[in-house]
């Protein structure tokens, strides 16, 4: 193996990207300047500690982006306290769930199943945390929390902490519904907005700090057009809790030239946000109403499929459909249903699409009903590579970031280090 192997791989990933439909609900591309960032000087330094209370020195500009990103997220989101050091959305989750709870507690929150993500269950960070599960009572038919049957299960278990947000995440949650029935039995309510940060900047979905959550974790990289990395919203008096959970309580050093790269895309949200979040969601909406004419079985049409930037099908096959859209150039990925077999997950039968990316590429309804019909040839059973074809010639047109200031890099590039 030689140094060009590596560099060949990933320039073919990188040719395979601008030929293809990337629609996985958890993932999405930075601007030009963002990039940049990513591969300056900040990513080879520590700076363990607060702004102004580091352990290391060489750190005075480090602290001013990492301050500039502090004050930028408290104005964007209109919070009272952040923390921009936890490097995943999962360690945002570690970390409150360390602040909020004791061993033993009960953690309130929706199954695997059912949607929730997979660091809200025992075998990840719910379970080093050794905390007890409570599954949110769930309505099939609307795909979301039952708010009555919530409430009664609140003062029935008495948990520790009520948990929204989920990795399948079509409405908006019973927040408000939660509040004064967690305050009754003494837990504190934590909203994971991993993959509706985004939407949720752009003043497009619920405001969970709004409605009274005591913390609100995310990811940076989903709806949220940012580097890799995640983030921690919380009341005043939990800053001090939250902050010791993420350092030293579990962040050594943080990424800092994530942080850079998260402060310029601050910057860009509080600018184009807004228009972003609207045409993501715009876009869902169109795609599930294309697929659904196109006779698939699109969830909730009585709903408008989505009020997020995600859509769900349900086609039996959902493992063989996954590998025969992604031969196509369409990437998506299969998602385990309510009603699926809870212990076969290597065989749902839902397939989830998100349009964040595909927005930030330019796409608008128009290009979603496009898209639509490419993905309606392969799920019918036309040849993927024949499809493929349709698929790279339609892409070919769009292959620069929008929703940011400017596509040229010359403002922004730096020294070779």
């Amino acid at each position: 193996m030689h140094v060009e192997d590596v560099t060949r791989s990933v320039r073919a990933h990188h040719k395979w990207l601008s030929e293809s439909l990337p629609l996985i609900a958890s993932e999405n591309i930075t601007s030009p300047a963002v990039r940049q960032l990513l591969a300056t000087d900040f990513a080879h330094r520590y700076a363990e500690g607060k702004v102004g209370h580091r352990y290391y020195q060489g750190v005075k500009y480090i602290d001013e982006v990492e301050q500039y990103a502090i004050d930028l997220a408290l104005k964007l989101f209109r919070a009272k306290h952040v923390n921009v050091q936890p490097i995943s959305g999962v360690n945002a989750n570690i970390a409150a769930f360390f602040a909020l709870s004791n061993l033993n507690d009960a953690l309130m929150a929706l199954d695997t199943s059912h949607g929730g993500h997979i660091s809200h269950g025992t075998k990840s960070v719910a379970g080093i945390r050794h905390l007890r599960i409570v599954k949110h009572p769930f309505d099939y038919e609307e795909m979301n929390i039952d708010s009555d049957a919530m409430i009664t299960t609140i003062y029935e278990k008495k948990p520790k902490i009520v948990l929204f947000g989920a990795s399948l995440f079509l409405f908006p949650h019973p927040v408000k519904e939660a509040c004064d029935a967690a305050r009754d039995v003494g837990a504190a309510i934590v909203y994971d907005s991993a993959h509706v940060l985004g939407l949720i900047a752009g003043e497009q979905f619920q405001d969970p700090l709004d409605e009274g959550v005591d913390v609100m974790t995310g990811s940076t990289h989903k709806t949220f057009p940012g580097p890799q990395g995640g983030i921690i919203f919380s009341k005043r008096e939990l800053a001090d809790a939250i902050d010791d959970a993420v350092f030293p309580g579990t962040v050594s050093n943080h990424h800092l030239h994530h942080v850079a790269g998260l402060a310029v895309t601050l910057i860009e949200m509080l600018e184009f946000g807004k228009a972003y979040a609207q045409q993501t969601i715009k876009n869902a909406k169109t795609l599930g109403s294309a697929l659904y004419d196109c006779g698939f079985n699109v969830l909730c049409p009585d709903k408008e499929f989505t009020e997020s930037h995600q859509i769900v099908l349900d086609v039996g096959r959902a493992s063989a459909f996954a590998v025969a859209l992604e031969e196509a150039n369409i990437i998506a990925n299969k998602n385990l249903l309510p009603w699926d077999d809870h212990d076969a997950p290597e065989n749902p039968s839902g397939i989830r699409f998100g349009t964040q990316e595909l927005t930030r590429l330019g796409m608008k309804e128009s290009e979603m009903r496009v898209v639509a019909g490419l993905v309606a040839r392969v799920l019918n059973g036309e040849a993927p590579e024949k499809v493929k074809k349709d698929v790279v010639e339609f892409k070919n047109n769009y292959q620069e970031v929008e929703y940011c200031f400017s596509h040229e890099l010359g403002a922004y590039q730096f020294p070779a280090w």
